[in-house]
């Protein structure tokens, strides 16, 4: 189960896989991936069509982003304890 604290998160869509696997050697060629790219796109979306309530979400989303990068050995271990 997916933690409440835990921001991101997978999600699914579908997709033809053929067109995935071209989009992986496309995001290849331009020194990046696909999940860079999704967010860049979804970024712009927001940006061009957002509200004030999308923007605002949007420019908390871009500080929990920076705040995970900084963070120095990545994810914290999950306590097993639990």
């Amino acid at each position: 189960m997916a933690d409440d604290k835990d921001h991101t998160f997978a999600t699914r869509f579908r997709v033809p896989k053929v067109m995935w696997e071209a989009y992986d050697r496309v995001t290849s060629r331009l020194d990046t991936d696909r999940s860079a790219r999704l967010l860049d796109h979804i970024r712009a979306d927001i940006k061009s069509h957002g509200d004030e309530q999308d923007l605002a979400a949007l420019a908390e989303a871009e500080q929990e982003l920076a705040e995970r990068r900084a963070r120095k050995g990545g994810r914290p271990k999950k306590d097993s304890s639990a």
